[in-house]
Order: C-alpha cells, then structure tokens, then sequence
C-alpha cells in the first residue's frame, strides 16, 4: 500500500499564483545518469569565495546589498566556444558558448514558459557545460565536448532553430529564449568555487531526491526539498499505464522458480513497497521473493517516475506515476511554478539546488587555464 504524504505538502510565503494555463507536456527533460561517475570531480579542491547571487531584475538588485542584476555581465563568455557532436549527421559544429545555451535551452524547455523559469534553465545550462569544459571532461562525446543527446543536454543547432523556428512562425518564441539567455549571460552556479553538476528534470512528485538515493554518490548541493507547484500546473504530473502479467514477469525479468510459480496459479506476484526516500519515492519495493530498488523498477518498466501506486487483477496490474523525471536537481514545471508566483530566477536556483553561489563562467574558465 502506498504511503500518503500529499497532505502534508510545503507552502511557500508568496503571492498567489497566477491564472493555470493549459501548457503543453514537457518531452525532453535532460537525464544525467552518466554523471556519476563524474560528480566527485565537482568537488575536489580548495575553496573559494565567490561573488554573491546576482539578482534578476532591478528591484531585487536595489534591495540586496552587494548583488548586481543579471545583464549586465561581460561579453568575454562570447569568446569561449563550445564543440557539439550532433547525433542525427555524427558530424561537430563549434558555437560560442551562450548561442549553445541558447539552442540547450530551446530543446529542453517550452518558450511558452515564464521568463524566470527560461533563466533558470539558461543559467543550468550554461553550468552543466562549463563544468564539462573545466575539468576537460569529454565523456561520451569522442571529438567534442557534448553530444546534443539526453545524455549531455538536447541541444537544436543554429540550423535548425533558422529552419524550424525563425523561418516557420516561431520567431517571437526564440528570441524569447534569446532574451533569457542574454539577460543571464556568463553567469553559472557553483560550490566550493567550482561549477555544479547542474541536473533538471520534468516533474516532480511533490519533493526533488537526495542524490544519493538516485545515482547513489552523495553531492551537498542536489538535496531533496519540497517541490508542491508542479501538481498544480504540470499536465503531466500524473499517468496511468498497465501491463499484462507477462508483460511485467519479462520486463522485471523474474527468477525462473518466479515464472513457474506463477504459472501455475496464473497469479500476479505480490508487490509491496518496503522503504521510502526522502523525495517520497520508492526506495525498496519487493515484488514476489526479490527486491529491487524504485530505481530499477522505473527503469525496467519505463515508468516516468518511482514514485507509484498499483492495482492489480486476474490480468496484469496498472500502475500510476506521479511526477516525471530521476527527480535530483531543479523541476522544470516547478520553477515555473515557482516564476508564476513571483519568484526569481536567483530564488529559483538556491531553491532547487542547496547552500550553491553564483560566478562568471568567463572567469572561472580563464582562472583555471591560467593555472
């Protein structure tokens, strides 16, 4: 039986939201599973003090002390070029650094969301590939330094956003995210003065994960915290899928001694939920004698989410997902929540991803090719 814990949700000390649009669902939220094996490289070195989050706009700017307003950076981030393998041709093409976060963010987040929300994302972007290029790490992109696939960020080029935005009545649309991009230019998140591993996903059930609980390596600053905007407005937060009992038996790849049993009484095995995390998702679930992880479930079934319920009978069972996505890190849906209730890109930020500052990519990548 599925522990209840959706009443007992967070609310932030904001204004109320505003009017629920009808958005269309996210399809491309970036899935970071093959940074953990790079996460602990974020991490080593010695600490530095880095410059106070800059605000997002100019009442924020005038009312904290010591921050200044996103835009008015230096242009030197326009000078770093980033090397992108595109996937569909296997061919490279070299950009500079913000039209990259430009075509990432174009991929990876509706234009129909709010601006602060758009920023958000620009500002992850920008981090997770500076991070790549400060370490030097071309994991996954032989001959560049990021693919243009799910396993990096989807990234459209330069080509496709003039063929299939510019040239096809999407204009308004992308220099909606080009203002975004523009308006946090050369700006990233870091940690102990090194850019974070900038992980996002669709939507949240209710909480983001520890990162532990996802990819089993701990990182301070992808903490689980409470995330109740994405249930109001995300059309995806929930969904119903069903599998037949073979389905399941295949797919879980239950023990032979599993198969036989159950062939004999035509039965669906048991399944009962042992362990929860502290993003509320399944942690441990039994299913017949074996235990697997919400983790490896999700996987193997291709659930959106490990957090669910089912209901079983003589056929197969259907199970529901709440939420969309490996849950470590920022909910695109909550951060426009989050935006629709007045909040800003900075506080979106230091929301989703715990204790981080803010500092100039150009900076920090001329700092450390320097040293």
């Amino acid at each position: 039986m599925k522990e209840n814990r959706r009443n007992t949700r967070w609310t932030p000390s904001k204004p109320p939201g505003q009017a629920v649009r009808p958005w269309l669902p996210l399809t491309g939220a970036a899935v970071f599973f093959a940074l953990v094996l790079v996460i602990p490289t974020v991490l080593v070195g010695p600490e530095h003090e880095w410059p106070n989050p800059p605000a997002t706009d100019q009442s924020s700017a005038s009312s904290e002390a010591g921050r200044h307003p996103v835009g008015t950076q230096s242009t030197a981030s326009q000078d770093i070029q980033v090397t992108v393998l595109l996937s569909a041709s296997g061919t490279t093409e070299t950009v500079p650094l913000e039209n990259y976060v430009a075509g990432v963010v174009a991929a990876e987040m509706p234009a129909s969301f709010e601006t602060e929300a758009l920023k958000a994302q620009a500002i992850a972007a920008r981090t997770f590939i500076v991070r790549r290029l400060s370490v030097q790490d071309r994991s996954g992109s032989p001959g560049a330094d990021v693919t243009d696939t799910i396993q990096h960020q989807v990234y459209l080029s330069d080509e496709i956003l003039k063929k299939d935005w510019e040239n096809a009545g999407k204009a308004e649309a992308l220099a909606k995210i080009r203002k975004a991009v523009q308006d946090t230019r050369d700006i990233i998140m870091v940690y102990g003065g090194r850019p974070i591993t900038a992980s996002f996903f669709s939507t949240s059930n209710g909480y983001t994960e520890n990162s532990e609980d996802v990819w089993q390596a701990r990182v301070p600053y992808l903490r689980s915290v409470p995330s109740p905007w994405d249930q109001k407005i995300a059309p995806g937060y929930r969904k119903t899928v069903r599998f037949t009992r073979d389905e399941l038996i295949q797919k879980l790849n239950l023990p032979r001694k599993a198969i036989a049993t159950l062939s004999s009484n035509k039965s669906l095995p048991e399944m009962r939920t042992l362990s929860k995390t502290a993003g509320h998702r399944i942690e441990k679930i039994r299913i017949g004698d074996e235990v697997y992880s919400g983790v490896e479930v999700r996987s193997r079934l291709g659930l959106r989410s490990s957090e669910f319920t089912w209901q079983e009978d003589s056929q197969g069972v259907t199970i529901t997902t709440f939420g969309n996505g490996h849950g470590v890190g920022m909910s695109q849906w909550g951060a426009n929540g989050m935006a629709k209730e007045g909040y800003t890109t900075t506080k979106i930020l230091q929301h989703y991803y715990t204790g981080i500052s803010f500092a100039k990519a150009s900076k920090l990548l001329t700092t450390r090719l320097e040293g």
